[in-house]
């Protein structure tokens, strides 16, 4: 077990949250160890550039972007290591969330210096807050796979989980997204959420159906917030699932497939009960 009083001395690695729009959204004390370290590595010096202007902070910036996070982690080790307190920030939100962190945080602690967080604006609690979803239990995905087939295996894991899920999505992947979901969870609750905390701030909330209808605004990255399992729909029955399935607008063989695997019976019986009530 490991125990840490930050009165040790040793020397510190602050991840340090940053506005997710609204530049206001920062805090005193964000502010005060942006100023006080020795340098800042940021996620793109050229965004963070416009956060320093603002706020009139001139502590040097090295770039540390996901493509070469494990070139420069040797080099926050070497300021630590040289008695030099260290900050890490992304573009937006709090590092390590969808963004470079977690790897230089493994390797701080493990050569016995300090990470202290020092919280502040997040897109995914700033939508959950706001959306009208269950707000406990949630469950932060992030970013989804690439490939359809592992989107899919991905958002299966989730299926019968009773939290409201946070996604976060490109603008350009919304539409597939939305449709994958549908054909994993059916028609449940939705909310879309983009641009937040800027003077375009929309929130969209629906149905995943619906939501196939939408146009989508290809600028600033979505949060995407999917209702969670409600029990009682398993409570149904074949025929009443039938309809529910069939209205969704799926095929009668995916049908057969999901109300087998609600009800945890055979697709041979769903397919004679619903054969033998339509005689």
């Amino acid at each position: 077990m490991e125990q840490v009083s930050f009165k040790n001395n040793k020397k510190t690695l602050y991840l340090v949250s940053t506005p997710i729009g609204n530049l206001e959204d920062i805090t005193y004390r964000a502010i005060n160890t942006l100023n006080s370290v020795s340098i800042v590595f940021a996620e793109d010096t050229r965004t963070s550039s416009i956060l320093f202007k603002h706020y009139n902070i001139n502590t040097k910036m090295i770039s540390y972007h996901e493509h070469e996070k494990y070139d420069k982690i040797d080099l926050v080790l070497n300021y630590l290591k040289n008695g030099e307190d260290v900050a890490l920030i992304s573009d937006a939100g709090t590092p390590g969330i969808s963004d470079p962190g977690f790897e230089l945080v493994l390797k701080v602690i493990e050569q016995g210096f300090n990470v202290v967080s020092i919280p502040g604006a997040t897109a995914s609690i700033t939508a959950l807050t706001s959306s009208g979803l269950l707000m406990q239990p949630h469950l932060f995905v992030g970013f989804l796979p690439r490939k359809t087939n592992e989107i899919k295996f991905e958002l299966n894991k989730y299926i019968n989980l009773k939290a409201t899920l946070i996604i976060y999505e490109s603008p350009f992947r919304v539409k597939n997204t939305l449709k994958l979901l549908h054909e994993v969870y059916g028609n449940r609750r939705v909310v879309l959420a983009r641009e937040l905390t800027k003077l375009f701030e929309t929130i969209t909330r629906t149905t995943l159906l619906e939501s196939l209808d939408l146009e989508i605004n290809t600028k600033g990255e979505y949060v995407i917030l999917v209702e969670g399992y409600i029990e009682e729909e398993i409570k149904l029955s074949i025929e009443e699932l039938y309809e529910k399935y069939d209205n969704e607008g799926y095929k009668e063989k995916v049908i057969f497939e999901k109300i087998a695997k609600d009800l945890n019976i055979s697709k041979k019986d769903v397919y004679q009960k619903i054969k033998i009530d339509n005689k």
